[in-house]
Formats: C-alpha cells, structure tokens, sequence
C-alpha cells in the first residue's frame, strides 16, 4: 500500500506541486510570524535582563498607578539610602533619580525616539550602572551629561558639545561622555542623559530629599531574597524591596501581557489567514485529482480494497506531501522571519531585534499545523473517493456533481442569515464579541454557499467576456459554472485573502474618520501645538502661557497626561486647566460646569459606568502614594480629546516635580492670519525643543502616522496570502487543463486556434478571480462596517483603495491563466483527442 502511495505521488508530482507550494507558503508564513515573536520576546528578555546591572535590591515607592512597563513611580525619602547602608549585607547602595528628559539636538530640536525619553543620574559603581562608557567620562559637575550613543549619533552630537536638555526646563549642559547599553547602543530605543547626582537632584528631582528609588548590591555570599528581607524592617510606608530578579521578571511580563501579547496576536491572525487560504488550495487540488482518478479507486475497490484503505492511501499522500512543505516551510520561514525584522526595523516598529532566536514551541505549533491543516484539507476528497462504486471503474471521465445538494442550500442560507443578523446586531449595540462571531460565522456561510452561488456569479462575470470574446468568451463563462464546487474552491481562497485586505483598509478608514469626526466635534480652531506619539515626550507648561500673549491668539489651552488610580483602578488621564480647555474646545457638558480651574471632569461613558454624577466623591490615589476625594465638577460627552478622566492642573502638580504638556490647542483673534499665527508660535516653540505646530488636519494625520509603517507590513503579509490564493486558482486551471484534454484537442480539430484556446483559459481564470474578488470586497466591507461600528468609528470605505484591490484582483487572476493557458495551447490535437 505504501509503495502505490509513492508511486501514485511520483506519477502526479506536477499536479502536487501547487499543493506543495500553497502549504509551503503558508507554514512559511506561520513559521515566520512565530520566529519573529520569539526574536521580539528575546530582545526584551535581554534589555530587561540588564537594565539594572548586577542590582540585587531596589528601594522604590510601592504604589503602581501603571500596567505599562515604563510606567513611572513616584518619588521616596532620600533619608533611606543612609538606613540601607548600615543593614548587614549591603555591599553598595546608591541613589537612583530618573524622570522626563529630552535631549535637543545640535540643532536644537528634541531628538525623537519610540521609546522612553529620560534622565537622571550617572552610576558610579560600575556593577550598578547598566550603562558603560564609550567615549568621553562620567558627569562631575551639574551642568554635565553623559548621553547614550543612539541618540548622540541621531542628534548629531559629540563630546565637548553644548546642547540641552528639557526637564521639562531647558537646561543648558555639556556632553561630557557618551555610554552603550551594554553591547547594544540604547535600552531599546530609551534616550538616557545621565547628570552627575548634584545635577539629577536640581533638574530631575527638583528637591534634594527626594530620590526616585536606591539600588543594592549584596555583599558576597548574601541572596537577594535574603538582603530584602533584611532592609524592609528599615524602610518607611509606601515603600518596598524587591529583588533584581523580581523586577526583571516583573518588567518582562508587562512587555509579555501586554504590547508583547497583541503583536503575537495580530502576526498570528495573518499567519492562520494564509494557512486557512492554503488549505482551500489544498482542499480544490484533491478534490479534483480524486474526481479524475474516478477509475482508479473503482479498480482499487473493484480489486478487494475496502473503503477505509482507500481513505488510508488519499490520507497518506495527504501526510506526505504536508511534512515535505512542512519541513521546507520551516526553513522558509526562518527567511521570512529575517525579512520580517529588517522590515520592521526599517519601519520602526517594536524594539530593535539582534539576530533570530527560534523556540521549540514555535517548531512545535508549526509542525503540527502544517501537518493536519493538509490532511483535514483532503480529509473530504479522500471520504468521497472512498464511496466510488466498483463500477464506476467503466466510466470514461470523472465523476462530479455539477449542481449544490439541497442541504447545503438550506444549511447555508439559514448560516447566512444567522451570521448578517448577528453582525448588525453587534454593530448597533456597539457589541464587538458578539460582531466578531458573527464575522466568523459569515465567512464559514460564504464557504457554503460557494458553491450555490458560482453558477449563476460565473454566468454574470463572464457575460462581457461571451459578449467581447466570442465562442471563446462563452467557452470560458460555461466552463467556470460547469463544475460550482471547484470554481467555489478557487474563488473562496482568493475571497478570503482580498477580503481581509478590504476589511483592513475600511478598518483603517474608519478610524481616520473616527479621528477627524472626534477633533471636528471638540476642536474648531486651526492650529495644535503638538509634542508627538511618544507617551513620555512633552514641553514645559509655560509654553501655553507664553502663546496666550501672542498678539494673534486668542485662545490656547495645553494638555497633559499621566496615569493614577481612580476608585481603585489604574487609569490614564488628561491634565489641564478646565476652564481654558472649555474655551478652546466644545467637550459638550452634560452636567455641571467647566469655569473653575480647580474642576475634576469625567466623561458621559465613565458617569454612567460607574453611576456617577455631578457632586459624586471619587477617591484617587497618585503615583506618590498619596490619597485624595475629588468631586466630579462636570460631565462631558466628547471625549475624544480629553479621554475619560480630566484632572485639574492644579490639583496634579501638586503630585509632580515636572508638569509638562503633550498638545495645546489654539484659537485665534477676530481678523487675525493662521499663517502668522504658525509663525509666531513656531518661533515661541523653538525654546521649547521645537515641538510640531500642525494645521487641525495635519494634526490629525500625525496621530496615526505611527501606525503606517506596520500597516504597510501587514498589508504585504496579506498579498502572500493572496498570492497563496492565485496559485490555487492556477493550480485548478492546470488540473482542468489535463482533465480536458481530449475535449481541447477536439476544440483545436473543429478549427479552434490556440490563441482562441489561450483566451478561453484566461477568461475563465479572470471570471474565477471576479468571483472571489467579488465576494471578497463584499465581505471586507460588510465586516469593515460591522466591527468599525460595533467600537464606535464611522464607515469609510474608501473608495480609491477598494478599486485599486478590485483592478488588481481581476489583472492577478488573468496572470494566475498563463502558464495553464499556455500547456493548452501547446496539446498536440493527434495525441489530445487520443486520450
């Protein structure tokens, strides 16, 4: 039985070959995405793993207000660093400062980076410090810097230039030193300007009795778990020890839970999309080759063989062929994964990648993937093959039913009416979950009704090509609806694939939109003075004040944003002055009023979550410990500006040494020009480390820039799958070709020419791409509009982007034609009809 297996494949090899090839690509692409996630978690695991040198223990506040990895604590008493020197097993303890700090550049603009921009204090124990020098020496005096090489390289600086340093005061310094993270030249992407301890105290700290935490090293022959112990007797309330251990741990599992999580998530998606695309290729490409060996699995039964050994032999050549594109998919996606971290390095997305780093976890989801993904693809052909009668060995030609059973008809209908109803129910209520199974169970009814629909879809898209192209042209429309299931399987694969596209870019769209309805709504003035996409970037609250003097303004109102808990929860909120922002923007109270500065605000979504009203008591607690009862001053409706929470300035610098704003908003005089407005304040903002002063809609557009390099990744991960989907189209083409030989060869002995037969094959290719290309832009919008509804962003389908996917859809499915086309044409008509 084996031996027939081997040469059952060796004698259809060619035919193989587009199943090869579509599992291959699409464990490729799984492979690929998995190697990257490691690579990814790796580099974090290493950053983490050194970012508090050979620290055994660290002092620092014990209230976390943060979920993110860079959140920031608040400060402690620097009086514990004495009561830590004297405990038993301290070998070393230092002070250790850090808070906001943008480098300028030599030219004077803030050195942008992804990554956290800090500054503190230089290490001078060297088994402390995670940084080291590579050039210059460590900071002796105030006003001088050690800078990380990243970011000296980008700004342009070297040791002995002047710059400065925004904290968020200018401060003018010198760089003294330039430091490495280790082998690697910055913490990820984290800009460091590391002050001597006098220096950090004045500029970062603000206050000398204030330190952000201390480090310990343990004398030898002392654990970590043994020296905390020993020093939380010596500490104050609102502080705490922890171990180094624990804290890298601690760092790597915010990464992991959070943005570490999402990515795998997302990379995954795409992965299981080409994987799912393959194995309809795969499905069509057994389905056919077991309709023509129609015959043979008659003899075989004809011959003694029961149905389980012909499930067996089809199962077997399945297994076969998905460990030979298995294997190889391993090693193409190792490649994969390399073009993958080139690419997102030169797009700036996540953290910078050393090298490929594949664990055996993802060796054993791939494996098994590709592996079953192939056999439950030809898990179908091969149970009909196993119900071939022994005397179908008599017939001439294969055996498939040319119309849909009634039972699909009926299950698909009544899936389809299941699965729109349940997406429109999830888009009114706003109901992701439910409008996300209701997207799963759309596209397994499109798999149904495949099939019922494709005769009378291939009838209607190969009409102009009847009409255009003559006897060719009618060929080729009857040829795409004489067999539905086939032309169903080549068409969803493509479906799927376009239908994902379509679906990102309306999901793209939508939230575009989203983000200008939201700054139409709340913002009608004409410039934003904005600091950027970095969660830690700002400038220093004074620019507000400054720009409100300018003779054209006639309004301005800067934000801020931190994090702290609010009833018991870690939350990110909105910092600015009330009663300005109600002047500039049109936030639409519901309750109470905006005119005191002093006022804290919520929005209309958190009031009705948690029963709040105007005058309910929230208790809060900030990054410094410190508790507090605010009482809700006003409600608001739009919160796409403000978030949910707007707290007072006036209540939050009393919580932080470094207020800082992350955008201000701008009206104008009566009469006054936007253009020399932009100016002026250009010019103000210079002092301020330059931040962008935007149109309205550049402004808007800034705020996904950020987004546009990975959405150019995914968009070139999801042509594969489409690719994966053009050659099953190919594939079931080439198939046709060879089970019709005789009738060609017939064709070309009537008098058909082979430009006539090359036509004929294209124009069945292009009304099978129609098809799913069709079928998939009506999915990608009507899940675009389910799930962008079902999170609250308007429908924008865009237009432009949906022709271009229409165009190339038809154009890929006419080159997807050229090489079967071509075998047609080239049958000999002698040797064809003699089949």
């Amino acid at each position: 039985m084996i031996g027939l297996v081997f040469k059952e494949l060796w004698g259809r090899k060619r035919r193989l070959a587009g199943s090869l090839i579509a599992v291959f690509l699409g464990v490729t692409f799984l492979t690929g995405t998995l190697v990257l996630g490691d690579t990814l978690a790796a580099s974090i695991g290493g950053y983490f793993s050194r970012a508090y040198g050979d620290t055994d223990v660290s002092i620092r506040n014990s209230t976390t207000v943060s979920d993110e990895p860079w959140g920031a604590r608040g400060q402690i008493d620097a009086s514990v660093l004495e009561r830590v020197q004297k405990v038993n097993g301290v070998a070393n303890a230092e002070p250790f400062i850090q808070g906001s700090g943008q480098l300028l550049a030599k030219d004077g603009t803030t050195i942008q980076s992804r990554g956290p921009r800090t500054a503190g204090n230089w290490l001078n124990d060297p088994k402390l410090n995670p940084y080291r020098l590579a050039e210059g020496r460590a900071p002796r005096a105030p006003d001088e810097v050690v800078i990380n090489k990243m970011f000296a390289d980008e700004g342009k600086l070297k040791v002995g230039d002047r710059t400065a340093v925004l904290t968020p005061d200018r401060v003018p310094v010198t760089v003294v030193g330039i430091s490495r993270f280790g082998d690697e030249d910055a913490f990820g992407e984290t800009s460091f300007t590391a002050f001597n301890l006098e220096g950090a105290q004045k500029y970062v700290a603000r206050t000398s009795d204030r330190v952000t935490g201390v480090w310990i090293r343990a004398a030898d022959g002392v654990s970590q778990d043994a020296l905390a112990a020993r020093i939380t007797p010596v500490l104050a309330p609102g502080t705490e020890a922890v171990t180094g251990e624990a804290q890298v741990e601690e760092g790597i599992d915010l990464v992991e839970s959070g943005f570490l999580r999402v990515f795998r998530i997302v990379l995954g998606a795409f992965g299981g999309v080409a994987l799912l695309v393959a194995a309809f290729s795969i499905h069509n490409t057994f389905a056919i080759t077991m309709a023509q060996r129609t015959r043979e699995s008659a003899l075989l039964r004809a011959l003694g063989a029961g149905r389980r050994q012909v499930v067996t032999i089809v199962g077997f050549e399945a297994l076969v062929v998905g460990a030979a594109a298995t294997l190889a998919g391993l090693a193409g996606g190792y490649g994969f994964a390399a073009l993958l971290r080139r690419l997102f390095t030169q797009f700036k997305i996540g953290i910078a990648m050393e090298g490929l780093t594949v664990a055996t976890s993802s060796i054993l989801i791939a494996v098994p993937v590709g592996m079953v993904v192939t056999l439950v693809a030809a898990l179908g052909p091969a149970l009909r093959a196993s119900r071939v009668p022994p005397l179908a060995a008599l017939r001439e030609v294969a055996a498939e039913s040319s119309r849909p059973t009634d039972t699909r008809v009926i299950v698909g209908g009544v899936l389809a009416a299941v699965a729109v109803g349940t997406v429109v129910l999830g888009a009114v209520n706003e109901q992701m979950a439910m409008a996300a199974a209701g997207a799963v169970l759309t596209v397994v009814a499109m798999v149904v009704l495949g099939p019922v629909v494709a005769r009378p879809v291939a009838a209607l898209t190969g009409g102009p090509a009847a009409r255009l192209r003559g006897v060719s042209g009618r060929l080729a429309r009857d040829n795409a609806g004489r067999s539905p299931a086939r032309t169903a399987g080549a068409a969803t694969a493509l479906m799927i694939g376009v239908g994902v596209v379509t679906l990102l870019t309306v999901f793209i769209g939508s939230l575009r939109a989203s983000l200008e309805d939201g700054v139409a709504g709340s913002f009608t003035g004409p410039i934003v003075v904005d600091s950027g996409s970095n969660e830690t970037a700002g400038f220093s609250t004074a620019l507000a004040g400054e720009a409100a003097k300018l003779p054209q303004i006639g309004g301005v109102a800067g934000i801020g944003d931190g994090n702290m808990r609010v009833d018991g929860r870690t939350a990110s909120v909105r910092v600015a002055d009330p009663s300005a922002l109600g002047r500039v923007l049109a936030l639409d109270v519901t309750q109470g009023s905006l005119s005191d500065p002093g006022t804290f605000a919520v929005s209309k979504k958190v009031a009705d979550d948690r029963g709040w009203r105007a005058g309910s008591s929230v208790g809060v607690q900030f990054a410094d410990g410190a508790r507090q009862t605010l009482t809700v001053g006003a409600v608001y409706e739009n919160a796409d500006l403000t978030g949910d929470y707007l707290v007072p300035r006036t209540v939050w610098d009393a919580h932080t040494r470094q207020p800082l704003d992350v955008m201000a908003f701008v009206t104008l005089k009566p009469g006054a020009s936007a253009a020399d407005a932009r100016q002026a304040l250009t010019a103000l903002a210079v002092r301020y480390g330059a931040p962008e002063v935007e149109s309205r809609d550049e402004f808007v557009s800034r705020q996904t820039e950020d987004m546009n390099g990975f959405i150019a990744v995914v968009y070139g991960m999801l042509v594969l799958a489409i690719v994966i989907a053009l050659l099953g189209i190919a594939n079931t083409l080439s198939l046709s070709v060879h089970e019709r030989t005789r009738e060609l060869g017939l064709l070309r002995a009537v008098g058909a020419t082979r430009p006539q037969i090359r036509s004929m094959i294209r124009w069945e290719s292009v009304i099978v791409a129609l098809f799913g290309t069709a079928g998939g832009l009506g999915l990608g919008l009507f899940l675009g509009w389910g799930l962008g509804t079902a999170i609250g962003n308007p429908f924008a389908p865009q237009p432009v982007q949906v022709t271009v996917i229409a165009l190339v859809g038809a154009v890929a499915g006419a080159l997807a034609a050229i090489r079967p086309a071509r075998r047609a044409a080239r049958l000999p008509i002698l040797s064809a009809i003699a089949v």
